[in-house]
């Protein structure tokens, strides 16, 4: 459904004609911008418990959650060196000076002049030529050059302009470029959000892959003694030659499985560097070194739809970018109406520097201008239906964008709960692998089992533990995506450091977006 406003592409060139009275009254064409209202679920299909707020947790440190000092540095850096907190902060510079740049529309332009002028005529030329001249030093003095001679001219003055906005076209023009920045404003919080994500994400695997490389790196210890045990009791024909050569093909096949893990451990490092902005191998020392796995936080209350549109950056970044297609079809309605522009001129002219700064020397000028659009042959009408088209599309991809964020956080909380239901069944099936090993233990100390059987139920275990902290790990990254569609990530504080960054000094101070 199209968002509804005012179409004013049907203005005609002789309709703008008559808006003169209303011109001076200082109106201002164009739809007036009003927040679009979104009909959104009353709460989220996947929440166990619609009702409760997102805001009962930290979100703009959700990452501490998982209490990980590690983490808690790698993110804190990311946000603060990062290459992409640098790129949103240098958009938020460049929004700012578009800013600045319409508002100084708003004012006329002054500028100042000084010059010097040496003209030598022709000895052939007509008497009729210097009647050109006002005031000079020629060769044969006074204001007068004869053809051969020469005047000098010296001039110092003042000229300004000023086009009157009283349609509104600049003032439209400055509505949007302060949509625009509001825009780069949350934009730079919304990559806050994404960094912080995907570098909790690439840490979180790391972990994990850390975490299986320590349980198969077990896994094949128990089969080097299964293999030694097994060669022993094959070189005293107690079992055939063929079970140990099948025990070292299992320690070969576990070993191999061990260097993929390796690598994707060394892909993680990789990416976590660049998102510190550092190079490839920077944190290969500093996160190889084993590490505690982290802790698994909480569920977070998801809240309500309405509370997730206040608080994704990416949608109020839509919001504004839909201000300000609505303010530029202003821009392009104003074209449609005349335009009246004022220009003057002060100058100290004379032929001589001593007479310059006198009274007499002084010429002004003084100009009023109106343009009347007559014929463009539909060109000013058809810059607005391009306008209106671009306000439609910006108000789809405000829709597609808060469809989105439903979507992340549907997705998110049901990921967490089929997670968190596989964690219970592998946590289930560890305990009977580690009672199954308990109880081979206790017949082998027995005398009722020899210690293959133990090695067999410790395989069990280890299989076992795999799976669980494959688990463990996705159930971890599945709440950091949570986090992440909630909107969690960022802070005042954080776009206060971004936004203060070489302030232009044609700022003045901003409304609160």
């Amino acid at each position: 459904m199209p968002y509804p406003y005012h179409r004013f592409s049907s203005l005609r060139p002789a309709v703008a004609l008559t808006a003169f009275g209303s011109a001076l009254a200082a109106c201002t064409v164009g739809p007036d911008y009003h927040a679009p209202d979104v009909a959104v679920p009353p709460h989220f299909s996947e929440a166990a418990r619609p009702g409760a707020s997102a805001r009962d947790v930290d979100l703009e440190r959700w990452w501490r959650s998982f209490d990980d000092p590690q983490l808690n540095d790698l993110v804190a850096t990311a946000l603060s060196e990062g290459l992409d907190m640098r790129m949103a902060a240098s958009r938020i510079r460049r929004a700012r000076y578009a800013a600045a740049l319409a508002r100084a529309q708003f004012l006329p332009q002054v500028n100042a002049n000084a010059g010097a002028t040496r003209m030598d005529f022709s000895k052939n030329a007509g008497f009729s030529s210097l009647a050109q001249l006002f005031g000079g030093e020629g060769g044969d003095g006074g204001g007068i050059a004869l053809p051969g001679g020469g005047i000098t001219t010296y001039s110092a003055g003042f000229d300004a302009s000023w086009e009157l906005d009283l349609f509104g076209g600049v003032k439209r023009s400055a509505e949007a470029a302060r949509a625009r920045l509001d825009a780069a404003r949350w934009n730079s919080r919304d990559a806050s959000v994404t960094l912080a994500a995907e570098v909790a994400d690439s840490y979180l695997q790391l972990r994990t892959l850390q975490h299986r490389e320590a349980i198969l790196r077990d896994e094949a210890a128990r089969q080097r003694r299964l293999s030694a045990l097994q060669q022993h009791r094959a070189a005293v024909g107690l079992t055939p030659e063929t079970d140990p050569i099948r025990q070292r093909a299992a320690l070969s096949a576990t070993e191999a499985a061990i260097e993929p893990v390796l690598v994707q451990e060394r892909i993680q490092m990789h990416a976590l560097a660049l998102l510190l902005g550092k190079p490839p191998g920077a944190l290969i020392d500093t996160l190889s070194a084993p590490n505690p796995t982290a802790a698994t936080p909480p569920v977070v209350p998801p809240g309500l739809p309405s509370e997730l549109l206040r608080r994704r950056p990416d949608v109020r970044a839509a919001e504004r970018r839909l201000a300000a297609a609505t303010a530029d079809i202003g821009v392009a309605v104003a074209d449609l109406y005349p335009k009246f522009s004022l220009t003057g001129a002060a100058q100290l002219i004379s032929t001589s520097l001593s007479s310059l700064l006198e009274s007499d020397s002084l010429q002004t000028r003084a100009a009023g201008q109106a343009v009347f659009p007559i014929l463009d042959f539909g060109r000013g009408r058809g810059q607005v239906r391009l306008r209106e088209e671009d306000r439609e599309q910006a108000y789809i991809a405000y829709q597609q964008t808060v469809l989105t964020a439903l979507k992340d956080v549907e997705d998110a909380l049901a990921r967490v709960a089929g997670e968190q239901r596989r964690r219970q069944r592998l946590t289930e099936s560890l305990a009977n692998a580690e009672r199954a090993e308990h109880a081979a233990a206790a017949r082998q100390r027995a005398g009722l089992a020899d210690i293959s059987a133990v090695l067999q139920a410790q395989a069990s275990v280890l299989e076992q533990r795999n799976q669980l902290a494959q688990s463990d790990g996705a159930l971890k990254q599945a709440l950091a995506s949570l986090y992440k569609a909630l909107g969690g990530g960022w802070s005042e504080a954080t776009l206060d450091r971004l936004d203060g960054m070489q302030r232009t000094p044609l700022d003045a101070p901003d409304q609160p977006s």
